[in-house]
C-alpha cells in the first residue's frame, strides 16, 4: 500500500495511483526526506504543482541496474542530484579520510552512495533506461561546471556535464529553469534544442551560434596546465553570476564546450511563499523508521528557512557561486503560517530551533540596486568595510521573532543559524543585540570570526579582529544588563590560504586569552566553487594574481589544527613542533601565556602521578636513568588552570572581556543538533 503523502517511490506506489508511467524520475544520492531544506524534495513537490506526475529512487544501489528500472522509463526525463552535499565532501574529511556517518543517510550509515554521485549515477541510467534524456543539478553539479580543480585527486577535472554525459546541468536554486525546461519537453521540444534557459548549462553542438556578448574562457587544457590561467578563467566565472549583469560563458574540453547561459532571475516573495506553501510531510519517508530514521532531519525539522542569498560574500563560502548574493526572503505571514503548522507536530516540544538561512540576519538584499541591477562586480558589501550604501535594519527580522514567540504553544525561538556581527554593528537604530540576547539565545550564541589574523581574514573577505572584539564587549553588555551568563562559540578555521604558522599560533594565543577549549575548529577544505579553492590551488589570489602562502602538507595542517586545540594532551608533540619551527619557544614553560609546559615537566609529572599509584616510573629508550640527587620541579602539578591535564574538564572560563563557552549547553528539553555533517556552505 502506497505511503500517503509522500510521493512514489516504487512500482506499487505508482499503480495506487493508477499511473502507468512517470513524467519524471528524480534519483537522489541521499535518504528520501519530503522537507524543503532537501534540494530534491522542492524539485519534486515544484513539478507536482505543475501538473507533472513524479517518482523518487533515493540511493539507488549503483552497482546493480535493477534499481534505476524499478519505476519504468520517464515520459520526459531523468534528474539526478547527487544530494545536498557534494559527495566527496560528504565521504571525506580535509585530511581525506573516510567519514563513519552520513547523516543523509537512514540510520546515519555510511557507503549508501557512491564518490562523485553525481557522474556515477547518471552514467548508470544511460545503461539502464537508455534513450531518456538525463538532466543534472543539485550542489554537486552546480559547482563543478567548469573545468574545476578537485582536491581530492589534485588534479583539474573536466566539467561535469561532459564526464556525467548528460544532456543539460541545471546551476544554482533551479526551480525556475526546472520548470521552463519540463514545459518546454512537455510540448514535444527535444532535448537538445533547449539552450537558452537562464539557470542551465548546455553541450554545444559544432554548428551552435554563441551570443553576441558570450565571454570565451580559457579552455581546459590551458587551465590544467597553467596555474594564471586558471585563476584567470575562475575570476572571469566569479564576476559573472549576477543575474542582472552576468553574461554566458563558453569553455572548450578538446573537440566539445559547454556553454553556461545567464543565471536564473532570483525568486520574489510571492514564489517563495508559494514554494514552501507546498504539501511537504516534513520528515523522512517511513521506510527509514526501522533503520533509526534520517539523522540530518533533526537539525531542520523545527526550523524555518526565511530566507535564500547571502551578500557577505566569504572567500571560502560557495554561495556566491550557487545562491548568490542577492538576498531573496520569505514575506513574515508564509513564515507564520509555517509555524502555526508546525505546533501541531506531535514531536514539538514548543521550541523553534531556528529562523533563519545562510546567514540569520540577512532579510532583504543589500541596497535596492541589487534587485534592478544586480550586485556590484568591482566591491563587497561588507569587506573590507560596510559600504556606504548598505541598507542595514533588523526591525523587520525582530517583528518577525515577536511573532514567532507569541504564537501559542511556541515556549522559545532560538537563532542558531549563525549571525553575520559586522552586519548588526552596522545597525546602530535597532536594539537587536538585546533583543536576541533577551529572548533568543540558548545559553550561548554560535558566531564566525574564522581567525584573528588581519592578512588571514583579508584573504577569507571576513572583517577584521577589531570588530569581532567591538561585538564581543556589546554583547557582554547586553547580557549584564539583563542580569544573564549567555556565551559565545566562536567557529574557527585552520590552514585556509595565507595562514602560516606563525598566523595559526596568533590564534592560539587568541584562544588562550578568551579561555576557551574550542571542540568545533574546521579545516579548510577546498571545495569546488569558491575563491579560497583558486587561491589553495593556484597559489595566487585571483583578484590581484599576487601570491598567497599555502599550507598544503598534511603535517602542516595537523598542526595548525593542534594549535588551536592546544590544551588537547594528544595534540602536544604537534603543537611542541610547530611552536619551534615559528621559533615561539616562549610559549613552552609555565608562565600564564604558556600554551604547553616543558616535555620533561609532563613525563615527570605523569610519573609522579603513576608512583603514587604503584605505577613503574616510564622511561624512553635510550635515556639515563634519573639522578636520585637531582632536585624535582617545585610546586607544579598536572591540575594546574590551563595545563594539558586540564583539557578533558567541561568547564567555562571567564575572560576579561566575555564569557566563552566551548560546549554548547542549552536548555534540557531542547534537542541539540547534531554536527555529523560537514559544517554548511556559507
Amino acid at each position: 500500500m502506497r505511503t500517503l503523502n509522500f510521493l512514489p517511490i516504487c512500482k506499487a506506489d505508482m499503480e495506487a495511483l493508477g499511473w502507468d508511467e512517470l513524467d519524471f524520475l528524480l534519483i537522489t544520492g541521499d535518504a528520501y526526506v519530503d522537507h524543503p531544506s532537501f534540494g530534491i524534495a522542492i524539485i519534486a513537490r515544484v513539478l507536482e504543482k505543475k501538473g507533472f506526475r513524479v517518482g523518487i529512487i533515493a540511493q539507488p544501489d549503483w552497482k546493480d541496474l535493477r534499481t534505476f528500472k524499478v519505476m519504468g522509463k520517464p515520459r520526459l526525463a531523468c534528474l539526478i542530484s547527487g544530494g545536498n552535499l557534494d559527495s566527496m565532501v560528504n565521504h571525506y574529511t580535509a585530511a581525506k579520510k573516510k567519514r563513519h556517518k552520513d547523516a543523509y543517510s537512514p540510520g546515519g550509515a555510511s557507503g549508501l552512495r557512491p564518490d562523485r554521485a553525481t557522474i556515477v549515477y547518471s552514467n548508470r541510467v544511460r545503461e539502464a533506461l537508455p534513450g531518456v534524456p538525463i538532466i543534472i543539478g543539485g550542489i554537486e553539479a552546480s559547482l563543478r561546471r567548469f573545468a574545476h580543480y578537485d582536491y581530492w585527486s589534485n588534479e583539474v577535472r573536466r566539467s561535469i556535464l561532459l564526464d556525467s554525459q548528460a544532456d543539460l546541468l541545471v546551476f544554482g536554486m533551479g526551480e525556475k529553469p526546472i520548470v521552463e525546461v519540463a514545459q518546454r519537453l512537455d510540448t514535444g521540444e527535444q532535448i537538445e534544442q533547449i539552450t537558452d534557459v537562464k539557470g542551465t548549462m548546455v553541450l554545444l553542438s559544432e554548428n551552435c551560434k554563441l551570443q553576441e556578448d558570450a565571454l570565451v574562457l580559457p579552455s581546459f587544457e590551458e587551465v590544467s596546465k597553467d596555474k594564471k590561467k586558471y585563476a584567470s578563467a575562475f575570476w572571469i566565472q566569479y564576476n559573472q553570476q549576477d543575474p542582472f549583469t552576468g553574461k554566458p560563458m563558453v569553455q572548450s574540453h578538446g573537440r566539445k564546450s559547454v556553454l553556461q547561459n545567464r543565471p536564473s532571475i532570483p525568486l520574489n516573495q510571492a514564489e517563495m511563499d508559494a514554494i514552501y506553501s507546498l504539501p511537504y510531510t516534513g520528515t523522512y519517508h517511513p521506510s527509514y523508521t526501522e533503520a533509526g530514521g534520517v539523522p540530518a532531519i533533526e537539525e531542520v525539522e523545527f526550523s524555518l528557512t526565511s530566507v535564500r542569498g547571502c551578500f557577505g560574500s566569504c572567500s571560502f563560502c560557495a554561495l556566491t557561486f550557487h545562491q548568490g548574493r542577492i538576498v531573496q526572503s520569505r514575506s513574515a505571514e508564509s513564515i507564520i503560517r509555517e509555524a502555526e503548522k508546525m505546533t501541531w507536530n506531535s514531536r514539538f516540544k514548543g521550541y523553534i530551533h531556528d529562523v533563519g538561512g545562510p546567514t540569520a540576519n540577512f532579510r532583504r538584499p543589500a541596497c535596492k540596486k541589487q534587485l534592478t541591477k544586480g550586485a556590484c562586480s568591482h566591491r563587497q558589501c561588507l569587506f573590507p568595510e560596510p559600504c556606504s550604501k548598505l541598507e542595514v535594519d533588523h526591525e523587520e527580522y525582530i517583528d518577525l521573532l515577536r511573532r514567532l514567540r507569541s504564537l501559542p504553544r511556541v515556549k522559545k525561538v532560538f537563532v542558531r543559524s549563525g549571525i553575520r556581527y559586522d552586519a548588526v554593528l552596522a545597525d546602530r537604530k535597532s536594539k537587536f543585540i538585546r533583543e536576541l540576547c533577551e529572548h533568543h539565545v540558548s545559553g550561548q550564541l554560535k558566531v564566525a570570526p574564522e581567525h584573528v589574523s588581519d592578512e588571514v581574514l583579508r584573504f577569507m573577505g571576513k572583517p577584521g579582529k577589531g570588530v569581532y572584539e567591538e561585538f564581543v564587549q556589546e554583547f557582554r553588555k547586553a547580557n549584564e544588563k539583563l542580569g544573564k551568563q549567555q556565551y559565545l562559540v566562536p567557529y574557527l578555521m585552520s590552514s585556509h590560504p595565507g595562514s602560516t604558522i606563525k598566523e595559526a599560533v596568533e590564534l592560539a594565543e587568541y584562544v588562550r586569552d578568551m579561555g576557551v577549549n574550542p571542540e568545533q575548529v574546521q579545516d579548510f577544505i577546498p571545495t569546488p566553487g569558491t575563491l579560497s579553492t583558486c587561491m589553495y590551488y593556484t597559489g595566487l589570489d585571483p583578484k590581484t594574481m599576487t601570491s598567497v602562502y599555502i599550507p598544503r602538507s598534511m603535517h602542516e595542517k595537523a598542526m595548525q589544527r593542534a594549535l588551536i586545540q592546544y590544551r588537547n594532551p594528544k595534540n602536544r608533540a604537534l603543537v611542541e613542533e610547530a611552536l619551534r619551527l615559528a621559533h615561539r619557544e616562549d610559549l613552552i614553560g609555565f608562565g600564564p601565556k604558556c600554551l604547553i609546559r616543558p616535555r620533561n615537566y609532563v613525563r615527570d609529572a605523569q610519573n609522579e602521578a603513576g608512583s603514587k599509584k604503584g605505577k613503574k616510573p616510564t622511561r624512553r629508550s635510550g635515556m639515563k636513568k634519573k639522578d636520585p640527587s637531582a632536585k624535582e620541579v617545585p610546586g607544579k602539578s598536572l591540575s594546574h588552570k590551563g595545563s594539558p591535564g586540564n583539557a578533558k574538564k567541561s568547564v567555562v572560563i571567564k575572560s576579561d572581556r566575555v564569557q566563552h563557552q566551548s560546549k554548547p549547553e542549552g536548555p534540557k528539553d531542547v534537542k541539540r543538533k547534531k554536527h555529523a555533517s560537514p559544517k554548511k556552505i556559507k
